[in-house]
């Protein structure tokens, strides 16, 4: 039976650690992460009453950290805790503003939490301690679900508001006239998981925060700023770099911590002559599968929404063929709606369900219940993530274990071979830009709309006169002189906020239409612009909730896809070609370098593969229209060719398979946001010539981070490489190999000449 394994009272390790080694795989990786004692502090100068009301809750001190944060923000020292998972980093921005309001009532908060759900679970732990304290205090969530007559009294009585970025985008900041009392009075601005907050996301925050600043200092206010966030490489910066503020960082977690224990599975050799294994999304099947039927509460992680629902399909039909209910488990996802979502997260909590298939949605601080065991499908791409989701696992007490299964990329095989490089490597960088143009002039015409701009002003510090007469020539704004002094006013009917995406540089995305009963069409997700040609395009498969839907027809103007549900036993893949242009040449170095580029994209074909087996299954042609984007690139030269072009090709595209994968390892993003191309004779740089390409509109900084970190990167693609245990290359490191060809000694001869080069 599947949950043989799990049959017990007490689920321990060992029933992990021997089912693992019965499946076939490597011996597994152990890694116990030692218990941790608690440091504490002091209540320094909080209320009498919440230290009371502390005490009664069993909280007879602070830990050190907390003691630290909460003298901070009562001191008004803008400050930031990075600290891991479970450590109790709530306490530090719930205390001090309750102090604030039981000393005046007038005190406001604002919070800012990058999901509805964490705001949801945030009310109920405030509401409960403000409770206890004795103090007539009011928190309300305000986002899209809430109603009127709450929005209301969130502004005229709300000492908390908690809410998401996009809320506070385009329901809060454009009409802050409603809200006069409230930012008069605002004390606090809590920035709660802070590390998810890069990339894209992170630098429409950056300019966010700026037009919040303009709003605080048109009312009199100057809040102190409190964020907490998961273990990164650099939180002082990136908070800084948020928030426009210099502040305080607290690192030392004096939080306890019991014994973990962490598990590297490599599913097993099926040729070894080529490397190829046991596929990974299997093993993850069987594994979650035998876990849940033993009644092992799961979460299991993976990296894209297309692997959410095939591992969802996988762990239903194992469950189903054992006798289980199948439907004890559920998908978790962007592009999933709203209502859907939050009542995934309430049959988590009720145990309603026993286990949820997730990306990297639900690797923070959702309270989605006690959960037996994290399984992560594959490396999540960064450190820091892999932690968050290995936190996940015995958040109350439970069996605290994780298993992290190896996938066939190089990356993973690395991890399982070399798993004390996992272990010691520190955390990434946080990487944001603020100045991304499209991002940056979204935000200006948002905040003229909100007050009127005068000449010389700054925007996040940034020097925006040239924004601001490029909008007025364009009729976006009006320029006026007043007193010799010029003023920019907003001058469109609408307000520009409404149109904005903070998780876009561009603001496009798709909404996908189920039309399988025509008179009844339903909207069941979105898709942003740059995934699209790729992903959603006439005859492609888009799975949903573990069905298997057929795209009819694409609007590329009305930016709307039409499917229906289909029974289908394979999906697409798409591939498109690229063109790439350098138009500015930043800085260059050796053989490497960076700088301005538009890429252009044209999709070509699609490829179908069987459900079952992962086999190609035939191809197709994808006719949509080619797309442009401006953006920036680092490239890495050749050195001059000796060898033959067609072997030098072959090394080229070698080491061109392992930067894409192992490149997300020091840039803290995910696979999509950068690509990486190789041209055998690059017609502006007259070169052999690979490309690191950020994926985003305008750039994020990862380019200038890739050369940063260039050598490094290089020296790794090849560790990698080498940690791979096929004799001549396989799909596992540098792709297909060519027969009759020493590909890995070439990959390592070229990444040699490379480096020595610079």
């Amino acid at each position: 039976m599947l949950g043989d394994y799990f049959s017990r009272k007490k689920t321990s390790v060992d029933d992990i650690v021997r089912m693992l080694a019965d499946m076939g795989g490597r011996a597994p990786v152990i890694k116990k992460i030692p218990a941790r004692q608690a440091e504490f502090g002091e209540f320094g100068m909080l209320d009498g009453r919440i230290v009371n009301a502390l005490k009664k809750r069993g909280i007879e001190a602070l830990y050190s950290h907390q003691s630290r944060a909460i003298s901070c923000a009562l001191s008004g020292i803008d400050c930031v805790i990075a600290t891991p998972t479970a450590s109790g980093k709530t306490l530090c921005y719930n205390l001090p503003v309750l102090h604030a309001v039981l000393q005046d009532a007038n005190a406001r908060a604002l919070y800012l939490f990058p999901t509805k759900a964490l705001a949801q679970d945030q009310l109920a732990e405030f509401g409960e301690l403000s409770a206890s304290a004795g103090g007539e205090i009011h928190g309300f969530v305000y986002d899209g679900d809430t109603d009127p007559v709450k929005r209301r009294l969130a502004r005229t009585e709300g000492h908390i508001v908690i809410t998401n970025p996009d809320m506070l985008n385009s329901g809060i900041l454009p009409h802050h006239t409603k809200w006069s009392g409230y930012f008069r009075n605002l004390k606090f601005v809590v920035v709660d998981e802070l590390h998810t907050y890069r990339g894209v996301f992170g630098s429409h925050l950056a300019n966010l925060f700026a037009r919040l600043e303009r709003i605080c200092e048109f009312y009199g206010s100057h809040p102190t700023f409190i964020c907490c966030s998961a273990t990164i490489a650099n939180p002082e910066e990136h908070a800084k770099a948020l928030t426009g503020r210099n502040v305080e960082l607290i690192t030392e977690n004096g939080a306890p911590a019991s014994e973990k224990e962490v598990i590297i599975y490599n599913p097993p050799l099926i040729d070894r002559n080529t490397g190829l294994r046991r596929s990974s999304l299997f093993e993850t099947a069987k594994i979650a599968s035998a876990a849940l039927a033993g009644g092992v509460s799961t979460i299991v992680f993976t990296r894209s929404r297309l692997n959410v629902e095939l591992l969802l399909r996988s762990i239903r039909e194992r469950l189903e063929k054992g006798g289980e209910d199948p439907s004890m488990i559920m998908g978790y996802r962007g592009g999933y709606l709203p209502r859907e979502r939050r009542r995934i997260e309430a049959d988590l909590r009720s145990g309603a369900l026993r286990g949820v298939v997730s990306t990297n949605a639900l690797e923070l601080g959702i309270d989605i219940g006690s959960l037996g065991l994290a399984v992560l499908h594959g490396y999540p791409g960064s450190i820091a993530s892999a932690w968050q989701q290995i936190g996940r696992a015995g958040r109350r007490g439970a069996i605290s274990a994780a298993v992290m299964v190896a996938s066939a990329d190089p990356l993973d095989q690395f991890l399982a071979q070399r798993p004390d490089w996992f272990f010691r490597s520190p955390a990434e960088r946080a990487r944001i830009d603020p100045c991304n143009p499209y991002i940056q002039v979204s935000h200006v015409k948002c905040s003229a709309f909100e007050l009127p701009f005068y000449a010389g002003e700054t925007f996040g510090g940034q020097q925006i006169d040239e924004i601001l007469d490029y909008l007025a020539d364009h009729e976006v704004l009006h320029r006026a002189s007043a007193g010799g002094e010029d003023r920019y006013y907003w001058q469109a009917d609408s307000y520009p906020a409404a149109d904005l995406s903070l998780r876009s540089a561009t603001g496009e995305n798709y909404t996908i239409t189920d039309i399988t009963v025509e008179s009844k069409p339903v909207v069941i997700g979105t898709m942003d612009r740059r995934s699209a040609p790729t992903l959603i395009f006439p005859d492609a498969i888009y799975l949903h909730g573990g069905k298997s839907y057929i795209v009819q027809s694409l609007d590329t103007e009305k930016m709307q896809c039409f499917i229906k549900e289909i029974a289908a036993d394979y999906y697409t893949d798409g591939d498109a070609a690229l063109r790439i242009n350098i138009t500015d040449e930043f800085e260059t170095q050796g053989n490497y370098g960076w700088g301005e580029v538009v890429v252009t994209l044209t999709p070509t074909i699609f490829k179908k593969i069987k459900l079952a087996t992962h086999e190609n299954a035939g191809f197709g042609q994808i006719k949509l229209p080619e797309e442009q984007m401006h953006t920036t690139a680092c490239w890495i030269m050749m050195p001059e060719a000796r060898q033959e072009d067609a072997e030098l090709k072959l090394a080229m595209e070698g080491l061109e398979n392992l930067i894409r994968n192992t490149a997300p390892l020091f840039l803290m993003c995910d696979r999509s946001d950068i690509l990486v191309t190789s041209r055998l004779k690059d017609p502006q740089l007259k070169r052999a010539v690979l490309y690191i390409i950020d994926n985003i509109p305008g750039g994020i900084g990862l380019a200038e981070g890739a050369f940063e970190v260039k050598s490094e990167l290089v020296k790794t693609a090849v560790d990698v490489m080498d940690s791979c245990s096929c004799k001549n290359g396989c799909p596992g490191c540098i792709g297909t190999p060519a027969a009759d060809f020493e590909i890995k000694k070439a990959v390592r001869k070229l990444a040699d000449q490379i480096i020595s080069g610079m």
